[in-house]
This record gives structure tokens, C-alpha cells and sequence, in this order.
């Protein structure tokens, strides 16, 4: 194998392959709309579950364990956004885009 023949590759190049094609402004509009909104809406969710549940009256963390629920219920409602924000707001954007 003659590794003298291989040219460097840009890491812009390699994540444009990855993905398929590179992204159109269209397409980077849509998936930050669809994850921004779908990040909202499960924040609200979640808040609204964690209202609905009350403090134990023993073994509470305190202020330490509302930290990390605050944390926690953040990175839930980032993934679940980013997983499932086109489901939902998906077809909003195409409403708003056709305008």
C-alpha cells in the first residue's frame, strides 16, 4: 500500500460526507427551529411534572438535589428535543416557510 498517494482531508469535508450532502440555510433554519421549540416544550413539560410531585417529608438533598433535577430535566428536554422536535414542529415550519 502506498501511502504516499493519499491527500489530507479537511475535517469540514469529512462532516459533510458524514451527514450526506452539506447543509442549505433552508435546512439549518428548519433543525434549529425544530429543536429550539422542541426544547421548550418538553422544559414546560417536565417543570409541570416536577410541580405535580411533592418533597418527601424525609431524605430531601436540599438544595443540592433541586441542582441537579434542574440539570437533569435540562439535558432531558435537549435530547428529547433533538430527537423528537420534527415530529412536532416540523410541520409548523413547512407552514411558516411557505408564507
Amino acid at each position: 500500500m502506498n501511502l504516499s498517494s493519499l491527500q489530507p482531508v479537511s475535517v469540514q469535508a469529512v462532516s459533510q460526507t458524514a451527514a450526506g450532502m452539506p447543509q442549505s440555510p433552508d435546512d439549518e433554519a428548519r433543525e434549529t427551529f425544530t429543536k429550539t421549540l422542541g426544547e421548550m416544550l418538553f422544559r414546560e413539560m417536565i417543570k409541570s411534572m416536577r410541580r405535580t410531585v411533592d418533597e418527601p417529608a424525609y431524605f430531601h438533598g436540599g438544595r443540592a438535589e433541586e441542582m441537579f433535577t434542574s440539570q437533569l430535566d435540562q439535558l432531558l428536554s435537549e435530547k428529547m428535543g433533538q430527537t423528537h422536535g420534527e415530529e412536532y414542529f416540523g410541520p409548523m415550519y413547512d407552514a411558516w416557510a411557505k408564507r
